[in-house]
């Protein structure tokens, strides 16, 4: 849970949230005089203690704002089935998007413009401008709150590392020591060693992120609102042909190749398979959600090769739907700053936050990358410390490495239905040991053009 403030660092773009929700997008009614603004929470299947935190973080706003009634909305993100629910109305009146639907999302009209509200919040100036331009139009109109954001990075199960016989506090750090240790986890535990995500929309999050890290531009920005599909490109093939050589040659990727976020990260909780790539902010789910044990959790920065590696990242946006009232609004505004924006501005705003989690067993500490400037970002890390529960020690690579590693966000044209095509060619190669890579990668880009030119 965050509340968070006032600052930036980088641009990265994605990480994933979709909703079964109860909510009102047209703005809730009144209770006893009270208004009831409902506010996105947590995935299903969240556990007791994530909405035990909630409930003291619900009665602090509350106490402060006596005339707003709070209703918490089960809540993730899923590209697939997003779109219907905003133009159903199903989604609560405050809820989250990651970077890559923002701009879709605003120049269709379905945002709701904050412009004046964060100007008066003070704060405007603070957000890193390359991040605050993900909900900016072109005359500089904002329509959402930067809220966090994440890089990429390899997740990795420190009791298969030890049962391989690999050392669990020295993670690969090339894509070779990936494979290699991959496949003694394969061998010696019987478990997959390294698995990857392929299903909506996820295997093609995952394919862009291991194709940046190896040098890839996945599309041309031209500069004058249209895009130029570049799939086909050696970093991409590159990486399909290492998923081959796991899966073929080395038998290191278990039997299961229909996964997504939340399936890959239940695998994971259950200690099924060794590493797998996704946002570095994912412990708090694997625990809070998975019921993974702290202890066995390892991470490290995604490997990279070559001059033009990158790593991918994303984050994410509290925004609004523009059908909710003037009075939702204004109570949306405050539910945002204060649950999301303060705790990253203000040391008993930010303690508070800590505390509540703390007490309730939730998080404190997961590696995020700031959306506000790094003196502020610091700042906000030394209050929090004596609240920190996450072992860092076993985030050590991914703290040591992060800022070293170059920030790539994002490409921006048709994010969600390119990653869509790209699931289908991961599923091929991976369900077929014959796949003709380069076809594959042929019809992806001329389909992704396809798609590119019709918007």
């Amino acid at each position: 849970m965050k509340s968070a403030a006032k600052v930036a660092i980088a641009s990265f773009a994605a990480l994933a949230l979709v909703g079964t929700l109860a909510g009102c997008g047209t703005g809730s009614g009144e209770d006893g005089g009270k208004l009831q603004l409902r506010v996105a929470t947590f995935p299903p299947g969240a556990d007791q203690a994530a909405y035990d935190a909630f409930a003291v973080q619900e009665k602090q706003f509350e106490k402060l704002n006596p005339d707003i009634d709070v209703i918490g909305v089960e809540y993730e993100w899923k590209a697939p089935t997003f779109a219907a629910q905003l133009a159903g109305g199903s989604l609560p009146d405050v809820f989250t998007v990651p970077f890559t639907d923002t701009k879709t999302l605003l120049e269709n009209g379905q945002l709701m413009d904050v412009t004046k509200e964060v100007k008066d919040l003070g704060y405007a100036d603070k957000f890193n401008p390359i991040i605050l331009g993900e909900v900016q139009d072109d005359k500089g109109n904002i329509f959402g709150f930067p809220r966090q954001a994440y890089a990429m990075g390899l997740h990795y199960n420190r009791d298969l590392f030890t049962a391989a016989g690999l050392d669990p506090d020295q993670p690969p750090t090339t894509w070779d020591e990936v494979r290699a240790d991959a496949k003694a986890i394969a061998e010696k535990t019987g478990k997959a060693g390294y698995a990857t995500m392929t299903m909506g929309n996820t295997g093609g999050w995952q394919l862009t992120a291991q194709s940046i890290s190896r040098g890839a531009e996945m599309q041309k920005d031209n500069g004058d609102g249209t895009y130029t599909s570049t799939l086909n490109n050696e970093g991409t093939k590159a990486t399909l042909e290492y998923f081959h050589d796991l899966r073929w040659e080395d038998d290191s990727m278990g039997d299961n190749f229909l996964l997504d976020w939340g399936s890959i990260n239940q695998e994971f909780a259950a200690g099924n398979l060794g590493m797998y790539t996704s946002g570095s902010d994912v412990y708090t789910a694997l625990v809070r959600d998975f019921s993974m044990k702290p202890e066995q959790y390892g991470l490290t920065v995604i490997p990279t090769d070559g001059a033009d590696a990158g790593v991918l990242g994303g984050g994410d946006i509290a925004v609004m739907s523009p059908k909710i009232d003037d009075a939702h609004k204004d109570a949306g505004v405050k539910w945002i700053d204060w649950y999301y924006m303060q705790k990253l501005l203000n040391k008993d705003a930010a303690q508070a936050d800590a505390k509540a989690l703390a007490d309730s067993d939730q998080a404190v500490g997961t590696p995020v990358l700031p959306v506000l400037d790094k003196a502020t970002y610091d700042q906000q890390q030394e209050w929090i410390k004596p609240y920190v529960n996450v072992p860092t020690d076993q985030m050590a690579g991914f703290f040591d490495g992060i800022f070293d590693q170059k920030p790539v966000g994002e490409f921006k044209g048709q994010t969600q239905p390119i990653y869509g095509l790209l699931d289908n060619v991961i599923q091929a190669v991976l369900t077929d040991k014959n796949a003709d890579v380069d076809a594959l990668l042929t019809k992806a880009d001329t389909d992704a053009q396809a798609l590119l030119d019709a918007q």
